[in-house]
């Protein structure tokens, strides 16, 4: 396939430039030819009307001039040798040959001063004919002691040319195919060169593309060029990124589950066991322990089962009208003694005036549930807690802020990642499953807002919370 679409655009490069080349060398053949015949005739003109002064000047008149004609173009011809021995180096096959034939060529006519044909150079209009006005204005005036005396007609067009200008045409016409040759041959190299540039960052992506159907996600390919090609290189990197870094999150992901599943199933089936088999007796505080355990099993299925409905767009909403201050003063009462066994301050800071916001209330006290925990859990003693809001630009922000810990700047790229923990310690001592601000993220996007984290170790975290205004 890439030896194709290489040999394609070679292929389009060469048929491109031998057009071009065809062309021109079309154009400026047949210009040629034409400009070689005009200046022929020049040559004919310039020389024929010092021929035909000078035999005017010694006659006094035009009587015989048509008897002495050919002599008098051959004279001119033998003063001033023909253009083509200028290109031919005077090597001309047979000169006299040339002479004869150029002598029955009739390039050059002659006309008396009244406009009477001498010697014809036009059959239409013959010896003893009258010219038109027009026909003498594009002759040469022949000039005598500064009055004229005739006319010298020329030839439209040149029908034959002598053995030297027909050397001299074809030496041109042999340049301009040299010089199509010479042009399909730099095409070539330059299609190939062109071309295997074009196409060797394509072989690139499509090696990386099969090194990622081979399951190798992380491919990142050589940026050689900014244009389209090159930004195609750059948006392949970053998917190819996004995907490796999906898929180990996937991997993680996987992993996390099994343990989170794996814990709480290994003290039911241990404690049945031992139940069934006599060992240990079913007493109500080993009844409840075992409770317990499933009640942490189903709380993590139904986290996995909201996230998947919300990655499908299922997720049921029941939308209405709230106040914002009224929102964070009900999640502040739920904590308000857990605040006061902490010894934290827990405080609301948002005006009656705010506009209101169109969102499912249920779902709303689940996020500032999860986002008041976690600032709960990382707040030491003395410490403050702040749900705040604000509006602008038609938007309102929901912040909740602690002066905890804070988050180191690594991980605050991915605390909204599924299963991810910030210490890793704590998930076997409080039983997290690591999905509360995935959750979070979930519920605020699928209710059309955005959340965002701000952090800085030992200085606290503020997650911001932006919904339309209603």
């Amino acid at each position: 396939m890439k030896k194709s679409l290489l040999w394609k655009l070679t292929l389009a490069f060469v048929l491109v430039a031998f057009l071009t080349a065809l062309l021109v060398g079309a154009i400026a053949r047949l210009t040629n030819v034409y400009g070689f015949a005009r200046f022929i005739v020049d040559q004919q003109r310039t020389n024929m009307a010092t021929a035909l002064s000078q035999y005017y000047a010694a006659n006094g008149s035009w009587d015989g001039v048509a008897d002495y004609w050919l002599m008098i173009q051959r004279q001119a011809s033998l003063t001033n040798p023909n253009v083509t021995d200028l290109f031919t180096g005077g090597d001309r096959p047979d000169k006299d040959n040339d002479l004869r034939r150029e002598d029955d060529r009739r390039l050059v006519g002659l006309a008396d001063a009244d406009g009477v044909v001498i010697v014809p150079v036009d059959v239409r209009y013959p010896a003893g004919s009258v010219l038109p006005l027009r026909i003498l204005n594009n002759g040469e005036p022949i000039r005598v002691d500064g009055s004229r005396v005739g006319t010298l007609l020329l030839a439209r067009q040149v029908n034959v040319f002598s053995a030297a200008e027909q050397l001299y045409l074809q030496r041109t016409n042999r340049a301009l195919a040299l010089a199509v040759l010479a042009a399909l041959a730099a095409a070539m190299v330059v299609g190939v060169v062109l071309a295997r540039t074009l196409t060797r960052p394509i072989d690139a992506l499509t090696h990386a593309t099969r090194q990622i159907a081979a399951g190798i996600y992380d491919q990142q390919v050589a940026v050689e060029s900014q244009d389209e090609i090159g930004q195609l290189a750059e948006s392949f990197n970053r998917m190819s990124a996004e995907v490796a870094r999906v898929q180990e999150q996937r991997r993680q992901m996987t992993a996390d589950i099994a343990h989170d599943l794996r814990t709480p199933l290994t003290v039911v089936s241990g404690y049945i066991e031992s139940m069934r088999d006599g060992v240990l007796a079913p007493t109500p505080e080993r009844l409840d322990l075992i409770y317990a355990e499933m009640d942490r099993l189903q709380h993590l299925v139904g986290d996995l089962r909201m996230l998947s409905q919300a990655d499908a767009g299922e997720l049921s909403l029941n939308l209405q009208t709230l106040s914002p201050r009224s929102l964070l003063e009900r999640v502040a009462a739920v904590f308000a003694h857990q605040a006061v066994q902490q010894k934290i301050r827990l405080s609301v800071d948002a005006a009656e005036t705010l506009p209101q916001l169109r969102l499912d209330d249920a779902r709303m006290m689940q996020v500032l549930d999860n986002l008041v925990s976690n600032a709960f859990r990382y707040t030491p003693a003395g410490g403050e807690i702040i749900l705040s809001a604000d509006a602008a630009g038609g938007k309102v922000r929901l912040k909740v802020a602690d002066t905890g810990t804070g988050i180191p700047p690594q991980e605050l790229p991915h605390i909204f990642e599924r299963f991810h923990r910030v210490d890793k310690s704590r998930h076997s001592e409080t039983g997290e499953s690591g999905l509360g601000l995935a959750i979070v993220r979930a519920l605020v996007e699928a209710q059309g807002g955005r959340v965002w984290a701000e952090s800085a170790v030992g200085g606290g975290t503020v997650i911001w919370m932006e919904f339309p205004a209603a």
